[in-house]
């Protein structure tokens, strides 16, 4: 799928899975954030693609407001589930910002701007922006880590079930060199540019359960890819996962790239 081309079928069905089967973005991200742009609870947060929320819910307690908006309806609906009293939620997509949403301290892309990774759109969160704003993009991977979840064995399941093209909403997403994400926001305006790197040195343990809701909050795995076999898909990822737990897995290092308005 091209960047900017919408399909709303991208993560249909995954929002449940998304919320158990992701590793939360650690205390320390929240941290280094605070003491970079000294947040100290006023102003407001936009976060562009915000999932389930869990960057949203992460960094709500050093604004007075966090709004995240989000394509996905059903996203949009578990974020809502465990909302703070001055977060927010909207569906929207982010090619239809600024909608009315007003201005912000700061604004946040976590995994996310790769699906609309245009000028149009940086364009448009830099005129979201207070004159003293800064906007930060997470690079990270949350769905897993390094220890003994079968990772290659899932990946080889998937593909023999939908091929090996990786697919993505209704078409597929070529993992092909594109345009630099850092480049796009340099050349609309955004300055300072630097980056933080977030080592991680915690482990989850992560169930049957949990491995399974991780493979269904990938867009290229995601429950519609399956159709009506999503069951007996299921029923063979179980298969390979029984006895082979308790699982392990340690978050990889994370970066956040800042930009001030």
């Amino acid at each position: 799928m091209a960047p900017g081309r919408f399909d709303e079928t991208l993560y249909a069905g995954s929002a449940e899975y998304y919320a158990r089967g992701r590793m939360p973005y650690p205390q320390a991200l929240a941290a280094a954030l605070r003491d970079e742009l000294a947040l100290d609870g006023d102003g407001r947060l936009l976060d562009v693609g915000c999932g389930p929320g869990p960057l949203t819910h992460l960094l709500a307690p050093l604004f007075a407001e966090a709004v995240g908006v989000d394509a996905d309806p059903d996203m949009v609906r578990v974020a809502e589930r465990g909302a703070a009293a001055n977060e927010r939620f909207v569906h929207l997509r982010a090619e239809q910002l600024p909608a009315g949403l007003g201005m912000f301290r700061l604004v946040t892309l976590a995994q996310s701007f790769h699906w609309f990774e245009t000028e149009e759109v940086a364009a448009t969160l830099h005129g979201m922006l207070e004159s003293a704003g800064s906007l930060v993009h997470v690079g990270a991977t949350t769905h897993e880590g390094d220890g003994n979840v079968p990772r290659g064995e899932i990946s080889e399941l998937i593909s023999s079930w939908l091929g090996a093209r990786r697919r993505a909403g209704q078409g597929f997403r070529d993992l092909q060199p594109g345009a630099d994400h850092r480049v796009i926001f340099d050349e609309v305006g955004f300055r300072n540019r630097r980056e933080v790197e977030v080592e991680r040195d915690e482990t989850f343990e992560r169930s049957e359960d949990d491995v399974v809701a991780s493979v269904f909050s990938q867009s290229f795995s995601a429950p519609h890819l399956f159709g009506d076999r999503l069951a007996e898909f299921e029923t063979e990822l179980r298969a390979l996962l029984h006895g082979r737990g308790p699982f392990v897995e340690r978050p990889r290092s994370l970066t956040a790239t800042l930009w001030d308005a």
